[in-house]
């Protein structure tokens, strides 16, 4: 529950700080106190969105610190631990606990605004997610949103706590939906596309009776070369390899002549030795080269038929990258981009049969999983409508008759199968119908008031506020809605703010609200009130600013019977 409440130039509040019991808590002030401004600033602190105007005139910025006791709030726990952010700074005067939990805002002048929970900073989405564990904030403009359908559906899973069956089933209409897209899709682009499979399919029928290989093309190419000009190449070889190696002349002969000669020159000049060193070494350079020629010669040989046929497969390769529109040397790799093409699509028309097959079942789970969660808030409804009843009835609607419409539906929802709404009927003999179509304004507010009472009751959040809930309504239905609200907070936190006496005298503590104003400011205080105070305040809302000393028995009374019945 929520224990402590700290603002900081927040509108027209300067400093407030509020220590919060548990039980029924009655928030009480004229017009324009400042009722509001503690809303807001709870508000804040669970994520709502902030402007520069919450900041007080003349302010650097605005700070919100509320502190909660979540000891008996085990999800709230789980979520800080999950988030690690269960450790945290706390009040002053106040020893540090893991049943506690801070929450804190500040909004500059310039409209942005800063969160920590537990002294980390966070982002406001986060503070969302968690003040869901921690408060419910229940406002008098609720009745509004009880013309809308879309909200009868989530009051109805929160009042059947169905919320986790819910979180399954819009994950399973979420598999189901992708699924259904992406078969969607992969049959729009088969029909697009047989006619590239077609081609493909030749194209790369084409090529692989080709068959060609890396590199291939190079090869060939220098092999063709050679087939064409090997005549030549035999005739120039043997030609090179007798001037090299001939008994008439060639060089290997005239080169061991000239050793010779050196050889047998009558000098011991040392120069001779390097002139006799370097004939040596051509002779050996020559004798290799003429090894090398008789080889290369005598393994050229003439064949007509591997040049037809290598000059054929050269101009099938060039007449297939003239038609694919490539060079020659892109063929190869061309070849294995097609095949890698086809095998997709090809893959694709499998993935069509697995993807429906896949829907298939995701739809069968879907119905299947949509009805156990249609029958579960059929049976939530029928037990909602005998609550919601027995409240209209205490709060003078005895005749009027409450029912939650289940229609079932063949087009799937992320919620199921289900189309919730809430029917009302006011005067006997008259059927039930939507309530936008039936109540008045008096009517709407005593049913939204006796829905959030019901639906209150099980809420698995401890602290539940009511801003002005019980507006529209007076006289004894005014206590009766004081004593629903008492009642409520008996197991918990009620924050409730109130403008009839008659719910006023209701609460285990009463907080006033005040607006005092000098020359060149205003500011809002907030007071706890003593009994005699509060009777002055009952008086005051009873009778207005003259309080007579009938209207002061009035409200001493009324306090004083409520307290009595309270403690029985």
């Amino acid at each position: 529950m929520l224990t402590y409440l700290a603002i900081r130039n927040l509108a027209i509040v300067e400093a407030l700080e509020l220590d919060l019991p548990s039980g029924m808590t009655v928030i009480t002030g004229e017009t324009g106190a400042g009722k509001s401004i503690l809303l807001d600033a709870l508000g804040l602190a669970l994520g709502d969105r902030a402007d520069a105007d919450s900041v007080r005139h003349g302010a650097a910025k605005a700070e919100i610190l509320a502190q909660f006791d979540i000891s008996q709030l085990p999800q709230a726990q789980h979520w800080l631990l999950e988030n690690e952010l269960e450790e945290g700074e706390h009040k002053p005067n106040q020893t540090a606990s893991t049943q506690e939990c801070q929450l804190r805002r500040v909004i500059h002048n310039n409209g942005r605004s800063k969160a920590w929970i537990n002294g980390q900073p966070c982002s406001v989405q986060l503070l969302k997610k968690l003040g869901s564990h921690l408060i419910d904030i229940h406002g008098q403009h609720e009745h509004q949103s009880l013309l809308q359908r879309e909200s009868h559906l989530r009051l109805l899973d929160a009042f059947a706590h169905l919320e986790p069956q819910v979180q399954d089933q819009q994950a399973l209409f979420k598999n189901w939906q992708h699924c259904r897209r992406q078969l969607e899709t992969l049959k729009n682009q088969d029909d697009k596309q047989q006619a590239r499979i077609e081609l493909l399919r030749y194209q790369v029928e084409e090529l692989e009776q080709l068959a060609l290989e890396e590199q291939e093309l190079q090869s060939l190419e220098e092999e063709q070369q050679h087939l064409a000009n090997v005549d030549t190449l035999i005739l120039e070889g043997q030609a090179a390899f007798n001037l090299c190696d001939s008994d008439e002349g060639g060089a290997r002969q005239l080169l061991n002549q000239a050793c010779n000669r050196i050889n047998h020159l009558p000098s011991q000049d040392a120069r001779l030795n390097d002139i006799r060193q370097m004939l040596g070494d051509a002779l050996i350079q020559i004798e290799e080269a003429s090894r090398e020629l008789e080889h290369f010669v005598s393994s050229c040989e003439l064949d007509p038929e591997r040049l037809q046929f290598v000059e054929e497969r050269l101009s099938t390769i060039y007449q297939l990258a003239r038609k694919h529109h490539i060079t020659p040397e892109e063929l190869y790799q061309h070849s294995l981009k097609l095949r890698a093409e086809l095998n997709s699509i090809e893959n694709g028309s499998q993935n069509i049969e697995q993807l429906a097959e896949q829907l298939q079942q995701l739809t069968e789970a879907f119905r299947q999983q949509a009805a156990q969660l249609s029958q579960q808030r059929k049976t939530a409804a029928y037990q909602l409508n005998q609550n919601i009843n027995e409240q209209l009835s205490l709060l003078g609607m005895s005749n009027a008759r409450f029912e939650v419409s289940i229609q079932n539906s063949e087009q799937f929802q992320a919620h199921g199968l289900d189309n919730v709404e809430f029917l009302i009927s006011t005067n006997p003999g008259q059927p039930p119908k939507p309530m936008i179509k039936i109540a008045s304004g008096g009517e709407l507010s005593r049913i939204s008031l006796a829905i959030q009472v019901v639906t209150a009751q099980t809420s698995a959040i401890p602290t539940l506020v009511f801003d002005e809930v019980d507006v529209g309504i007076s006289g004894g239905t005014a206590e009766i809605v004081g004593q629903l609200l008492h009642n409520l907070a008996q197991k918990g936190q009620i924050l409730s703010v109130t403008h009839l006496p008659q719910v006023a005298a209701q609460g285990d503590q009463h907080l006033f609200i005040k607006k005092s104003s000098t020359e060149n400011s205003t500011h809002s205080e907030m007071v706890w009130l003593e009994q005699e105070q509060r009777v002055t305040e009952l008086a005051r809302m009873l009778g207005g600013i003259d309080l007579t000393e009938q209207t002061l028995a009035h409200a001493h009374e009324m306090l004083q019977h409520s307290q009595q019945r309270l403690t029985c």
